[in-house]
C-alpha cells in the first residue's frame, strides 16, 4: 500500500522531521499536535486554550484528510500535569461524540515549546 502525506495550513505546521498525518489505506495517522496557533506558531496561554487549541488543530488536520473526530478510533493525549485531565474531558466532549474513541492519558516530564498538552490519533475512514 501506499501512503498519502496529509498537510493543511489549518494546523501548525511541523516543527520536526514528521508529516501532520499520514494516510495508508483506511488508516489515518494524526502526528501530536501541541497548542500553537497556526498563523502566528506562537503557543497560545494557559491550559484551557491550549487543549482547544490541540482539538481545532487535530480537527483541522483530519478535515485536510477528508475527514472528521467522528473516525476517531483512538486519541492519545499527553500531559504535563494530570491534574488538568478533566479539562480535557470537557473539551474533548465538544469535539468528539459517542460512541467515543479509545483514548490513553499520559502524564509526561515535558512537551516541546513549553507545551501543557498533546493529543495526537488514529482514525479509521471507509
Amino acid at each position: 500500500m501506499s501512503k498519502k502525506i496529509i498537510a493543511t495550513d489549518k494546523a501548525p505546521a511541523a516543527i520536526g522531521t514528521y508529516s501532520q498525518a499520514v494516510q495508508v489505506g483506511n488508516t489515518i495517522y494524526l502526528s501530536g499536535q501541541i497548542g500553537l496557533d497556526p498563523v502566528s506558531m506562537q503557543m497560545v496561554e494557559g491550559i484551557d486554550a491550549q487543549i482547544v487549541r490541540v482539538f481545532e488543530n487535530i480537527k483541522a488536520v483530519a478535515e485536510a484528510a477528508g475527514s472528521s473526530l467522528a473516525d476517531a478510533v483512538k486519541l492519545n493525549v499527553y500531559l504535563t500535569d494530570l491534574g488538568n485531565f478533566a479539562k480535557v474531558n470537557e473539551v474533548m466532549a465538544k469535539y468528539c461524540s459517542q460512541p467515543y474513541p479509545a483514548r490513553a492519558a499520559v502524564g509526561v516530564a515535558a512537551l516541546p515549546r513549553g507545551a501543557l498538552v498533546e493529543v495526537d490519533g488514529i482514525l479509521a475512514v471507509a
